[in-house]
């Protein structure tokens, strides 16, 4: 198995409200609406969708009931601290909880953290060190 994933698919427990906060809020463009999926544009990168938790859960064979940290953190790396300061401001104000402010980090980067109305935690970065980061814009 080679270290790549086709796609990205979030279990939300409200897909309208979860749209609304993506597109309205962060600015995403949905590509396809299946009703109980959606998937997003995503400029040549792993696509990112949603799928009801509960359908989602019953479909890889789990309980949908969760809390706590997943272990899992999607990370967003941009080209300037700025641009960092930019989207926590965008995403709190879309109502995301703000789980670290933006601010420099201790290997020596400039990021903050946020939590989308789902629990999933979008971690920001920016570092003047990286020469081949993977950037997402």
């Amino acid at each position: 198995m080679k270290a790549h994933v086709s796609s990205i698919l979030l279990g939300v427990k409200d897909m309208e409200a979860s749209k609304r906060f993506y597109t309205e809020g962060l600015g995403w463009k949905i590509k396809d609406d299946y009703g109980i999926s959606v998937f997003f544009e995503s400029d040549g990168a792993s696509p990112v969708g949603f799928y009801g938790r509960d359908g989602l859960a019953d479909q890889v064979g789990t309980s949908p009931e969760g809390s706590g940290f997943s272990g899992l953190v999607l990370t967003y790396v941009v080209r300037s601290e700025a641009r960092v300061d930019e989207i926590i401001a965008e995403a709190q104000k879309a109502g995301a909880t703000i789980l670290k402010p933006a601010g420099a980090l201790p290997w020596g980067g400039y990021g903050g953290t946020f939590a989308d109305p789902d629990g999933y935690i979008w971690s920001l970065g920016y570092s003047a060190r990286g020469t081949d980061q993977l950037y997402a814009e």
